[in-house]
């Protein structure tokens, strides 16, 4: 059974979050800041509680004891989702002063997947350098761009292009491909 570390941060897209924590199979824990325990509640009227049956188990940004800053505590890949451009920067200077970020630098150092789905527009140069440097060190830099090609129909519909896009690109199912019946 895969391993997943999910991280929230407080960026505005709270639901891609929500929508992967709740599909994502698999041994799950998550990692919420402060922010992003607020930025729940406006966005989504949700609580990290809501969250906590979907888990294995809820860590706090500032408990940098918790098992994922050691690289000892393995897991398939650390997917940020939303990433805030704080938080990409802090990745990218190394800077290890929360879960979040400890947790990202030692997937750096230990080689395991870290996915970042940043959810911020426009992006400054200094932006789109630390994801150029990250991306260089083997991190995804994974924007948060719904797929509009399936014909969403709803805020619900965009959400789930989003994550399924995410899911395949950790492997796991995610539904028919676009397209995917020419190929019978």
């Amino acid at each position: 059974m895969p391993r997943y570390l999910i991280g929230m941060t407080g960026a505005s897209g709270s639901i891609y979050g929500v929508d992967f924590v709740r599909r994502c199979p698999g041994e799950k824990y998550l990692v919420m800041s402060d922010w992003a325990r607020q930025v729940l509640h406006s966005e989504t009227g949700l609580k990290p509680a809501d969250l906590e049956p979907h888990v294995k188990k809820l860590f706090a940004d500032a408990d940098l004891a918790a098992p994922f800053s050691s690289g000892s505590n393995r897991y398939d890949a650390f997917v940020i989702v939303p990433c805030s451009i704080s938080t990409l920067a802090k990745i990218a200077a190394g800077i290890a002063d929360t879960l979040i970020t400890r947790a990202a630098a030692v997937a750096l150092k230990e080689r395991m997947r870290l996915v970042l789905c940043v959810r911020e527009t426009p992006l400054s140069s200094i932006a789109l350098e630390n994801a150029l440097k990250l991306s260089r060190e083997g991190v995804t830099i994974m924007p948060v761009s719904p797929p509009w090609y399936r014909g969403p129909r709803s805020l619900d519909d965009l959400v789930a292009g989003f994550t399924g896009k995410l899911l395949a690109l950790l492997g796991e199912d995610a539904g028919p491909g676009w397209r995917d019946t020419e190929l019978e």
